[in-house]
């Protein structure tokens, strides 16, 4: 069993003839030549050499290069997200004042502490001390009657947590991979608007387009509403394509030198930057001169000129969603250590998924449990009523780009192989029987390409029979 991220069609159209089968069939079950598939490696079942490249799954396709959707689709798919799927917020939409009952919800449906019992990296039980101040940290009796939504721009990758401390607990003793207070991450750039600040003052309860949480407040710089909601509003952009890039080195301006930025945040470009005016002590024929927020020592937001390096993988916009550029986008993460709610400065399945998808200017919500079920989506539901032979027929009719959902967990389709359906996700384990008939306990730990049908949640159940939902981006009619 993996660990992994939080948790109108019934079916796609059955073939009524062979011939209609090859016809409807995913092109990447038809096209030829074969490349070879190299060596086998050890260890992953099934594994090849070759199939840790993008460039051999894209070889087997022969709409590698058809658009599913286009800029305008995406853009009908985007706002259909926003206007149907309740775990995407529209921050410019709340209202001038939140009353004290509204905030004290937001905050107490995330903050919540687990019933279980909770361990430090020690593996000593968290000490009834420690969840007193947490909780009381959490200041909801300071809440006024009438609240004042400030807005602000995240200024670093910066983690949202369960509660306003850094303190990491864990399920289990000796696991501590898996931070329970870890929520996820925001990205510079993002907008928040903030409802609540914390009893020490150090944190901030936030509302995003894809999550609310608590935030570091040295993370956020504050800025009146039109401000922030403007920024980025206007081109030209860099768009990064590479799972991370980083800005330039700066001693003048620290904050932002080395900025991590990951796969689909969007900067605008300071076009009109004349040639000859060094940035931040370095001239910028060789970088781009983007727009960033920083936070002032009073905490309010500054923009600023930064050089991003022409050498970090930027497009100008986002990139064309071909089934060859998501297998090319996803393969970037190739070998990535998994980092549950984005810890490690890394992601989980769902993040991965999310930020793939993102370098196309595809919104989806954060988490496995969201995603799975959005209604904006194209999905095909799964109960206990569905037999082994309707699972296997859907795995089989999976494209490039489908995403998979067990509970908890989220895999991408990248293709089919001699009878096998294959898959890249971020993982922490995964399980299949060995030659000698017993099960393999992997601990992946990462971006993997595995095959599924293998793959085993129990020694009697497959991953295809936890089968929840398979979600599709093709074109719909308003």
């Amino acid at each position: 069993m993996i660990l992994a991220s939080r948790e109108r069609h019934r079916h796609w159209p059955r073939r009524l003839t062979l011939a209609l089968c090859l016809l409807a069939a995913p092109a990447f079950a038809l096209a030829s030549p074969r490349p070879d598939p190299g060596a086998p490696l050890p260890y992953v079942i099934g594994l090849h050499e070759a199939y840790l490249t993008p460039q051999y799954w894209a070889a087997r396709l022969d709409n590698a290069d058809v658009p599913i959707l286009d800029r305008s689709q995406i853009e009908a798919q985007n706002a259909r997200m926003r206007s149907q799927d309740s775990h995407i917020q529209d921050i410019a939409a709340l209202p001038a004042q939140l009353d004290a009952a509204a905030v004290r919800a937001s905050i107490t449906s995330l903050s919540s502490w687990p019933t279980r019992t909770l361990y430090n990296d020690k593996g000593k039980a968290i000490a009834t001390a420690l969840r007193s101040a947490t909780e009381a940290n959490l200041g909801l009796q300071s809440i006024p009657a009438q609240t004042t939504p400030q807005y602000g721009l995240v200024v670093k990758r910066a983690a949202l947590r369960t509660f306003p401390t850094r303190e990491r607990v864990f399920s289990s003793i000796g696991d501590t991979d898996i931070d329970r207070f870890q929520e996820s991450a925001l990205f510079p750039g993002d907008k928040v608007a903030v409802v609540h600040r914390s009893a020490d003052g150090r944190w901030l309860f936030v509302h995003s387009e894809r999550y609310s949480a608590w935030i570091e407040a040295d993370a956020i710089a504050s800025g009146d509403k039109a401000t922030v909601l403007g920024y980025g509003a206007k081109g030209p952009y860099r768009i990064v394509t590479g799972a991370t890039a980083q800005t330039a080195y700066t001693p003048e301006e620290p904050r932002v030198s080395r900025l991590q930025l990951d796969m689909g945040v969007r900067l605008p470009v300071l076009a009109d930057w004349p040639a000859s005016e060094p940035v931040n002590g370095q001239q910028a024929h060789a970088s781009w001169v983007v727009q960033l927020p920083v936070r002032e020592a009073d905490g309010r937001l500054k923009l600023v000129p930064a050089l991003l390096p022409r050498s970090q993988d930027t497009a100008a916009d986002y990139l064309p969603l071909t089934p060859r550029l998501l297998l090319q986008q996803a393969f970037k993460f190739l070998g990535e250590r998994y980092g549950w709610g984005h810890d490690y400065d890394t992601r989980d399945c769902s993040g991965f998924v999310s930020e793939i998808y993102r370098s196309f200017g595809v919104l989806l919500p954060r988490n496995t449990s969201a995603q799975a079920i959005s209604p904006a989506l194209d999905r095909v539901p799964f109960t206990g009523k569905d037999g082994k032979a309707v699972r296997d027929r859907a795995v089989t009719d999976l494209q490039v780009g489908d995403l998979v959902y067990i509970p908890g967990h989220v895999m991408m389709a990248i293709g089919h192989v001699d009878g096998r359906t294959w898959v890249i996700h971020d993982t922490a384990g995964g399980s299949w029987f060995g030659a000698d008939g017993k099960r393999v306990q992997a601990h992946l730990n990462g971006v993997s390409v595995t095959p599924l049908e293998p793959m085993m949640a129990s020694d009697s159940v497959r991953y295809i029979d936890r089968i929840t939902n398979i979600q599709r981006l093709r074109a719909k009619t308003p």
